[in-house]
């Protein structure tokens, strides 16, 4: 099967990858209502068709934070990314670096920031607030060192939600036996995995973390103490416990309500992410794309505000453009062509969206990507 879409790269990933790892991307929390609003409210929104424009000249670049971008479009931080691919973060990295867009690496990831900053293109750095200060303060000392640009100060975790297709897979929640027989089985069943991951993409922990876990061998190990330190007493008064450590940009991801993202603003963020965690936390809240109008009119031009959550094409980026996103952010997508294909697929999907924006674009008659607005909706 070759890809031509988003949703072909999730079938050649489910194919692919293990059971256990292939529902962890692909899955949402509790009945997944908010996982599916995500993308139907998206499909739901109709774009203005114009013809007989001059769409010769498409300008995709946005400067953000201080870089430019080729298009509106990131790889968000995405969890575990190494166990869908060899060095799963390093390849994800360079892919983004090609295609001339931001990487971020996920707190939770199987690649160091070290080695992740290594391949030449310094990530943002998502930023989970744990318990032990001490660790997180070096954490950000490590991110800094090694020169990522921006931080990524996610919110909406203070205690996981519950995510029921990884307590079915015995991904989460088993006893270690049943959990050994379920990672053999599919050890053997998807011996290409096998043989790529599990043989020769070793260590299987978590990278940036490693550190501060003193118990535990297996990757789902280091998951379970993460769970366990989220930090529920964080507030807005945080961010300057951040700020001591960190000088560059914060974005703030995982807010859906307007006055979070005036509080936002107030504790000096430079950005914010619209986000309900790609629909794995609370589920039964609104979508993304319907909570980004209203934030980004809180805000003004105070913040910088992205998107994530539902996108699969290119028509979606420009969808999320039009209702007041600077860019938009995409999680399973990338991890989805990562399983699917290691660095070369990501680099592929970046391609399709960058030609689904293209043609987006000139069917609306939308020339530059900074200037898009409601204008580009049909909203009659």
């Amino acid at each position: 099967m070759k890809a031509a879409s988003v949703s072909d790269y999730r079938e050649l990933a489910r194919r692919r990858l293990p059971h256990i790892f292939f529902e962890y991307i692909d899955g949402g929390s509790y009945a997944e209502e908010t996982l599916r609003r995500n993308v139907a409210d998206l499909e739901a929104i109709a774009l203005r068709q114009l013809v007989m424009r001059d769409t010769t000249k498409l300008d995709m670049t946005v400067q953000t934070l201080g870089q430019t971008l080729k298009m509106p479009v990131g790889l968000a931080p995405v969890g575990m990314a190494g166990m869908y691919a060899r060095r799963g973060e390093t390849q994800a990295a360079r892919a983004a670096a090609a295609a001339g867009v931001p990487f971020c690496l996920s707190t939770v990831g199987v690649c160091s920031i070290e080695e992740v900053a290594a391949t030449g293109a310094p990530p943002w750095f998502q930023l989970y607030m744990l318990k032990d200060r001490g660790y997180m303060r070096e954490l950000l000392q490590r991110a800094k060192a090694v020169g990522s640009p921006v931080l990524v100060f996610t919110v909406d975790l203070p205690t996981p939600g519950s995510r029921y297709r990884d307590i079915r897979s015995g991904f989460a929640g088993a006893g270690p036996l049943r959990a050994a027989l379920t990672q053999a089985w599919d050890g053997i069943t998807h011996p290409g995995w096998t043989w790529d991951v599990f043989i020769h993409g070793r260590p299987h922990t978590l990278g940036s973390v490693q550190g501060a876990v003193t118990e535990g061998r297996r990757v789902t190990d280091f998951l379970a103490w993460i769970a366990k330190n989220f930090d529920r007493s964080v507030t807005w008064k945080d961010m300057d416990w951040v700020r001591e450590t960190w000088d560059g940009p914060i974005v703030v991801k995982g807010v859906l309500d307007p006055e979070d993202a005036r509080d936002a603003v107030r504790a000096g963020a430079q950005g914010l992410v619209v986000s309900n965690h790609g629909g794995r936390q609370l589920d039964g809240v609104k979508s993304s794309i319907s909570a980004l109008p209203r934030l980004a009119q809180a805000v003004g031009a105070d913040l910088e505000v992205y998107m994530d959550g539902g996108v699969r094409s290119g028509l979606d980026v420009l969808k999320a453009l039009a209702l007041g996103a600077k860019a938009c952010f995409v999680g399973r997508p990338w991890a989805w062509a990562l399983g699917a294909g290691g660095q070369r697929a990501v680099e592929k999907m970046l391609d399709v969206l960058r030609a689904e924006l293209a043609v987006a674009m000139i069917l609306t008659g939308c020339t530059d990507v900074r200037k898009a607005g409601r204008s580009l909706l049909d909203e009659g």
